[in-house]
């Protein structure tokens, strides 16, 4: 009977420690899956686009595997600072403000600015700062929701009350389209993105204002975990993967 009682005591702990092994070897990673081609959720509901390929390449190469937390962009950097996640891949530019919250890896992609209209828009844009007469769209939490509060709002060019935050970026193109907003400002490459899936829309300006280079986000001072992470970045780099997997995503 001790024998039979040991052997069990043996077994469990042995499920035990198999299981904190797993947990120790995999990186739970934030996205926000709805700014195709950066990351999105397909036909077959898989996690795809840019961010999630990198990510996945990234976590092959420091041999560990990925838990996929998807969760609204705006959350996101909470999420990193609480370290309720361990890094989080969203499209995210450097700003100032996010640097005091967390820490940002080397940049892997350089963005601008984009603004979509309905076809058939006849106001007048020919500046960024044209925006600020019309009613505008944008995704919560975004650079491009910074820029628009505080260069067009905080400068007293626009009214908040003409301005509509989406969680996210395809409740705001669907706005557009029906006519419930007259410009939506987004991220250049899923400007592009949405173009191409929703009907009757068009880019009419491009310019890089608040963005620029992106970086996956890290808690502060997760320093061995950042310099792993720019390690491989540097290494997709010089093996062209990230300019293959560009091509992919933003060109095909």
């Amino acid at each position: 009977m001790k024998y039979r009682i040991f052997l069990v005591l043996a077994i469990v702990m042995a499920l035990v420690l198999t299981g904190c092994q797993s947990d120790a070897d995999a990186l739970v990673v934030g996205t926000s899956a709805d700014y195709p081609p950066y990351e999105y959720v397909d036909e077959t509901g898989k996690l795809v686009g840019f961010d999630i390929e990198l990510m996945e390449e990234i976590a092959k190469r420091m041999d560990v595997t990925i838990e996929w937390q998807d969760m609204p962009f705006d959350s996101l950097i909470q999420a990193v600072q609480e370290e309720k996640i361990d890094l989080s891949i969203s499209a995210f530019n450097y700003s100032e403000e996010r640097a005091q919250l967390v820490d940002f890896s080397d940049p892997y992609h350089i963005s601008q600015d984009a603004f979509i209209v309905a076809e058939g828009f006849t106001g007048e844009f020919n500046t960024a700062e044209d925006a600020a007469n019309y009613k505008l769209g944008v995704q919560s939490g975004t650079m491009q929701d910074e820029w628009i509060t505080e260069e067009l709002i905080g400068t007293g060019l626009m009214s908040e009350a003409n301005l509509s935050r989406y969680e996210r970026v395809d409740q705001a193109a669907l706005d557009l389209q029906v006519g419930r907003i007259d410009i939506l400002m987004a991220d250049d490459v899923p400007a592009r993105a949405i173009v191409s899936q929703f009907d009757g829309l068009e880019i009419i300006y491009e310019e890089m204002l608040y963005t620029g280079p992106i970086n996956i986000v890290l808690p502060k001072g997760a320093t061995q975990l950042k310099a792993d992470v720019n390690r491989i970045i540097a290494e997709l780099q010089a093996e062209g993967f990230i300019e293959n997997l560009a091509l992919k995503y933003f060109y095909d």
